[in-house]
């Protein structure tokens, strides 16, 4: 299983909406987060946040297949996030985002905090993230009677 990155292009807008829908579609209907849920998100949201000139998309490829994605925003002062990652239903669970998360450190090796957030109620989601180094920061926030967000950090020793 051969895992790449590819920085994503205005021109792939379309393919990263179909994917973020696909991969978020599942959450969308347990939660109905429909504010909030990328799975709901409009294309026009993507081709935006593509523009942004501290917003970087990648698509992450196994073995030359798309398969999922992870955008990076430069907040400041060496601080990045994440939001969102995902990847295919049909690829999870094979450690493909541990791979991706890597990566990406290493292409951003010189950020000191890594920040995300993810649904508290997802234990499989939340177990990943503190796998991979990042820890709970205490702030949480209420979307609905169903989903509660919980903000991790990762601070990165230079």
């Amino acid at each position: 299983m051969n895992i790449s990155l590819v920085k994503a292009k205005l021109k792939d807008s379309e393919v990263i909406h179909k994917m973020q829908i696909e991969s978020f579609s599942t959450l969308l209907n347990k939660y109905e987060d429909f504010e909030t849920n990328p799975g709901n998100e409009p294309l026009e949201k993507i081709i935006n946040r593509i523009k942004q000139p501290f917003t970087d998309y990648y698509i992450v490829n196994c073995d030359n297949i798309s398969i999922g994605c992870i955008r990076i925003v430069k907040m400041d002062n060496k601080h990045y996030r994440i939001s969102p990652i995902f990847i295919l239903p049909e690829y999870q669970g094979r450690g493909v985002a541990q791979k991706v998360f890597n990566m990406v450190e290493e292409i951003y090796y010189y950020t000191k905090i890594w920040g995300l957030d993810t649904i508290l109620q997802e234990e499989g989601n939340c177990y990943l993230y503190e796998k991979v180094g990042y820890k709970k920061t205490g702030e949480t926030k209420v979307i609905n009677d169903k989903l509660t967000l919980v903000f991790y950090e990762k601070d990165i020793l230079i």
